[in-house]
């Protein structure tokens, strides 16, 4: 802002310069160029000064009226230091036109020509120290707000997150009670050894609310592992994944969830068991997870549009809400010869 001042400076010095030259009197002296510019430069000097002043007393509630008095007091003030100051200048590049009555008369009448302009441009500093501020405020909030909304979006990820976990970790355990009061010590060994592989895999993890589709899918495979030691004759699974998608980013725990609903609506209430399907594909700027099971199905009153409700399937739009807001969508619709299909579509990127 003191910087600022050259512009007034230089268009001063011109000025000086076009009167002479429109009114046909003699070009001006450089030393009269350098007042008529300088005594502008003078205000540069105040500048800072008036900005520490218009920060310690702002026009604000509830002591506007005060600091109103303080800053015209202030401006009279400055008004005359501007004076006084451009009569020393006046006096040390052109003394010759120190009109009679030496320097305090000079002064007075500096004074009474600089007053009216001098308090304008004092408030309009004011002024601009009150934008500059509350533009600097106002970006801070904003920052503080998108800081604010950031750390309360992720803990909103991390309980979701942390519902997660537990659900597939008490169906595992379920799982090898089963096995154990079967006295199939053998299969609950393998499921063991699974559950250690996938907890290490989960914990490895550091709650990251993203994974490579290359992790989600070896989380899956390992899940699949435990199922098919508790239904060895009865579950298949099936992938068809395009390789080159491996790096692509999906949601933690989103795909395992679904073939977890796979097996246990769909496999588990067969008698005979059946197929799992899990088919990746790239379409457009879009990711699309299609998990298939050819098992009785969803109940015939749910609803057509592929929004089935249901506490895990909820807790995965959320998340997906969350993470990527309207961008992707989790659908979960009957077969049209039966079975249930649960097709979950994310923006496509790599991690």
């Amino acid at each position: 802002m003191a910087a600022a001042w050259i512009g007034p400076a230089v268009l001063g010095a011109v000025n000086e310069y076009a009167q002479r030259a429109l009114s046909g009197d003699t070009p001006p002296r450089l030393a009269a160029l350098m007042f008529a510019g300088g005594d502008w430069l003078l205000y540069a000097l105040f500048t800072p000064i008036v900005f520490v002043l218009s920060h310690r007393w702002p026009l604000t509630r509830p002591h506007i009226v005060r600091n109103g008095t303080i800053h015209l007091a202030m401006s009279l003030f400055f008004c005359a230091a501007w004076a006084a100051v451009g009569v020393l200048l006046r006096k040390w590049l052109i003394p010759e036109t120190i009109w009679g009555g030496g320097l305090s008369g000079h002064f007075v009448s500096w004074l009474f020509i600089t007053l009216p302009f001098g308090v304008s441009v004092y408030l309009a500093v004011v002024g601009i120290e009150h934008a500059v501020r509350y533009y600097d405020e106002t970006r801070a909030r904003e920052m503080q707000m998108a800081r604010l909304a950031e750390q309360l979006a992720g803990a909103q990820l991390a309980a979701l997150q942390a519902q997660f976990n537990p659900h597939f970790l008490f169906n595992t355990l379920n799982t090898i009670a089963v096995l154990v009061r079967d006295n199939d010590r053998e299969a609950a060994t393998r499921i063991v050894e699974h559950l250690s592989e996938v907890l290490r895999r989960t914990l490895a993890r550091h709650r990251a609310n993203e994974v490579t589709l290359d992790e989600e899918l070896e989380l899956v495979r390992q899940y699949a592992a435990i199922e098919q030691a508790r239904f060895p004759d009865r579950l298949r699974v099936t992938y068809d994944v395009d390789h080159s998608l491996l790096g692509a980013a999906v949601p933690g725990f989103a795909i395992q969830h679904l073939v977890e609903n796979a097996i246990r609506h769909g496999i588990a209430r067969s008698t005979s068991g059946g197929l799992v399907s899990i088919d990746v594909r790239r379409v457009g700027d879009d990711l699309h997870v299609t998990v298939t099971d050819d098992g009785p199905g969803i109940d015939a009153g749910a609803p057509g549009d592929g929004n089935v409700r249901g506490h895990g399937l909820d807790l995965t739009r959320e998340r997906l809400r969350a993470l990527y807001g309207d961008r992707a969508s989790l659908t979960v619709s009957r077969g049209p010869g039966g079975g249930t299909i649960a097709t979950l579509r994310i923006p496509y990127r790599t991690l």
